[in-house]
């Protein structure tokens, strides 16, 4: 991720277009508690303003415009994609989102994988395989459309260079 010199370099003060220099993206109930608390604490530490969802966003399943302002107005978006990412629409919808800013923006994306391989989210494999048989179960054309745009974002963000994070 580099130094927090580097983020702050690309602050909010360098873009006035940007409000959060860093927007994180995750499966709550895999990180909340812990890698994603930690990561969001250090960076508020180091006095990097950085956008964390909080449990109630999720409530209506699809994005609310205020969580797409918010990845509209951030520099860095950190994903960490953990072993449940790809259950939820919520965070597929936003990775949706991010890929979009990153291409249109040019926008640094970083993502972490969090005891899944690179190649799990790139392929789609194991439980991101799994979920997109679940998700695929009766769709429709225009679900399987939607389906297959989740795809393409998890591959487009999996072929970043990005950070492994496995137990010790």
């Amino acid at each position: 991720m580099g130094s927090s010199s580097t983020l702050k370099a690309s602050s909010s003060t360098s873009n006035p277009y940007s409000y959060y220099d860093v927007f994180l993206s995750f499966r709550g109930k895999d990180t909340r508690k812990t890698f994603t608390d930690h990561l969001y604490e250090n960076l508020v530490a180091h006095g990097i303003h950085t956008f964390r969802d909080s449990e109630e966003l999720e409530k209506g399943g699809e994005i609310a415009s205020d969580l797409l302002r918010a990845i509209e107005e951030s520099e860095i978006f950190i994903i960490i994609f953990s072993e449940n990412y790809a259950t939820s629409k919520w965070c597929l919808n936003e990775l949706v989102k991010i890929i979009d800013c990153w291409k249109e923006k040019g926008s640094t994306v970083k993502p972490v994988f969090y005891h899944v391989e690179p190649t799990e989210v790139r392929y789609q494999r194991r439980r991101f395989k799994d979920a997109f048989l679940e998700c695929a179960i009766g769709a429709d054309q225009e679900k399987e459309k939607k389906i297959e745009t989740w795809k393409n974002a998890l591959t487009t963000a999996a072929n970043l260079s990005g950070y492994p994070v496995q137990d010790q």
